[in-house]
């Protein structure tokens, strides 16, 4: 039989306040190498762009498929082979398009437009990207790449670190364009195809929970 549950006691089992959805930071730390002599003049920040102009993302779904075995007229289900879904980000269009030439030349370098022909080493166009979901609270430690990226001082711990392993994209959509759009600011998608992902607990992946 069910217990009465009250507000008291569901405040002391929310404890953390609840994970936030746009508490988040979504960084890739290095485009392939290839692309480093493509970026256009005075180009090259990226990296530290796409920190702040990824405007969504994800954190992955787990999937693991059935297979069905049929004995008697009945159908038994076991466990099948695990997938993993394409990882899809919104980006922030600025006037530079600086991040969505940056992901049109990563595309490109993996298969040109004009004669089909790319980079054919997967390792020269595969890179890892991370997503940070971050806490409310400071001070507890801090959490991308380097000290740096906290510029006031008050860290935001993560409370889960996804790593994505060997990502590239596949998709980089279209922006619709139109005279009846106002006061809207361009943004675009990037889907990427996604090796394995792993889940822990601190930026650097040093406390591993899933892999």
């Amino acid at each position: 039989m069910s217990t009465l549950r009250t507000i008291t006691g569901f405040k002391e089992r929310l404890a953390g306040g609840g994970a936030r959805s746009n508490l988040f930071e979504v960084s890739i730390p290095s485009f392939p190498a290839p692309l480093q002599n493509l970026w256009r003049t005075g180009a090259g920040n990226e990296i530290d762009t796409f920190k702040f102009l990824c405007k969504t993302a994800a954190l992955p779904a787990s999937n693991v498929a059935s297979i069905d075995v049929p004995f008697r007229g009945r159908v038994m289900k076991v466990a099948g082979d695990r997938t993993f879904d394409p990882w899809t980000v919104t980006i922030i269009n600025d006037e530079d398009f600086q991040l969505r030439t940056a992901f049109e030349l990563w595309m490109n370098s993996i298969s040109k437009l004009d004669n089909n022909t790319g980079i054919t080493n997967p390792t020269s166009y595969m890179t890892d990207a991370f997503v940070y979901q971050l806490g409310r609270g400071a001070n507890q430690g801090r959490f991308s790449e380097s000290n740096s990226d906290i510029d006031n001082g008050d860290a935001i711990p993560p409370l889960r670190t996804y790593k994505f392993y060997d990502i590239f994209p596949t998709n980089v959509s279209q922006i619709d364009v139109s005279y009846e759009s106002t006061d809207d600011i361009q943004e675009f998608t990037v889907e990427f195809q996604v090796q394995w992902w792993s889940a822990g607990e601190s930026g650097d992946q040093t406390n591993t929970i899933i892999s």
